[in-house]
């Protein structure tokens, strides 16, 4: 019990939260990896590589919350290297379903998204931190010039996570004070050019859509999302190439059922082509049922409102905004996963943190999780007790031991006047 409370220091709760999710993980992933075990010589070798980035995640968590949060704005020199590996990607990436999200480095693959993320947050809650120095506009103009390039170079190849950042950040940028009106300007522009998009997307043919990667998959979802597109035969439900992904994920909820089918028991995970990252919710509700889907609700909630809680308890505003964004960027892109598996938003292909099989994804999620405890214990000084108690009892037991010395010192004085006396009473 001592060797945990010195590994495991911070708020306990999100250390629960973080080892629920991982637990989860693990049997889902495992479950839900079926079609690719099928495909492997081995078919241990998903679930290992998945349970190696869990492994190594964890690894950078203990090490992440043992850092004082001061030494957390050094992390925004990845703004400009994420900046310069997203110029690179779509020329040197690897092609994913029509898409250059990958690139490959030293014999590693990760997604230079993530590291723009992760450089975002910090870059927006670093420059609130210092409102007091700098006038609103100022402040706001400086995130803009951060962010939105980032957001920029991100959209081509996933859109759905430039708007996940691009909301996380606004979020912030609310929370932190900046004036209603620039924010309501900014979204006003940025959904305006999104209106604009969509209906270029919708009314221009699809043969001169080609030539830009991503806009025909954009269209089809547009299309697909607005007119509902399945196709009814009488009382016959049809599946097709539109609507193949949400069909198969709404039968898996369907079967799901209160308490699920168990672990190993879904079929829908061998219809799904990404049953264990994008439409791994709906799979958890088909093996666990609508309350193993709640479980995971309920966990993000939980984490989001504890992430709360560490940010009022902050006497500095940088670990305060800091700790928000991150928990803000895990939940909101969490509730995205699941709002698509449940068919309330199109397909966006974000996978869920700590839960979706993944690589990047899955250790920074890890790195966000890390940089919460860090903050919860060195910036609000939670989980920290144990020290404390060991630092008071060894303060008590120092001055006990002064003590005795003094009264050593003491007794040893008098049984030097004793012997002296003896001395006299001897030659008398």
């Amino acid at each position: 019990m001592n060797l945990a409370n010195k590994l495991f220091k911070g708020d306990r709760v999100i250390w629960i939260i973080f080892l629920s999710l991982i637990l989860i993980s693990a049997v889902e992933v495992f479950s839900a990896t079926s079609t690719l075990a099928y495909k492997r010589a081995n078919h241990w070798d998903p679930i290992a590589m998945h349970a190696s980035f869990l492994l190594f995640g964890f690894i950078l968590i203990l090490i992440l919350h043992h850092i004082p949060y001061k030494l957390f704005p050094g992390l925004i020199i990845l703004l400009p290297f994420s900046a310069l590996l997203l110029l690179a990607t779509p020329f040197l990436g690897e092609s994913t379903n029509d898409a250059h999200r990958w690139i490959g480095l030293f014999g590693f693959k990760f997604q230079p998204s993530e590291f723009g993320k992760l450089s975002c947050i910090v870059f927006v809650a670093f420059l609130l931190s210092k409102r007091q120095k700098f006038t609103d506009s100022q402040v706001f103009k400086w995130i803009c010039f951060g962010m939105i390039p980032i957001c920029l170079l991100i959209f081509p190849e996933n859109l759905s996570t430039a708007a996940m950042l691009f909301v996380v950040c606004c979020l912030l940028m609310f929370i932190g004070g900046i004036p209603f009106v620039k924010l309501a300007k900014l979204i006003g522009l940025c959904l305006l050019a999104g209106l604009v998009l969509a209906a270029v997307l919708v009314v221009v043919p699809d043969k001169y859509l080609e030539p830009v990667s991503r806009a025909p998959t954009w269209k089809k979802r547009i299309v697909k999302f607005m007119h509902k597109s399945e196709e009814a035969n009488g009382d016959t439900y049809v599946i097709n190439d539109d609507n193949y992904q949400v069909s198969h994920a709404n039968i898996a909820i369907a079967r799901g059922g209160l308490f699920g089918k168990l672990p190993g028991h879904g079929q829908q995970r061998d219809f799904l082509p990404q049953a264990y990252s994008d439409f791994i919710y709906a799979i958890i509700i088909e093996e666990l049922g609508i309350a193993g889907g709640l479980i995971v609700l309920f966990l993000y909630v939980v984490l989001m409102w504890r992430v709360g809680m560490i940010a009022r308890r902050c006497d500095k505003l940088f670990p305060k905004f800091l700790v928000l964004g991150c928990g803000l960027l895990i939940v909101v892109q969490a509730f995205t996963n699941m709002a698509v598996a449940v068919g309330l938003f199109p397909v966006t292909g974000q996978p869920m943190p700590l839960v979706s099989r993944g690589g990047t994804s899955t250790v920074l999620s890890c790195v966000y999780f890390g940089i919460i405890l860090s903050i919860s214990r060195f910036g609000a000084g939670i989980g920290n007790e144990d020290e404390d108690e060991e630092e008071d009892e060894e303060i008590v037991n120092s001055e006990q031991l002064i003590v005795n010395s003094e009264q050593l010192t003491v007794d040893s004085e008098q049984l030097a006047v004793d012997g002296e006396q003896l001395a006299v009473d001897n030659e008398q």
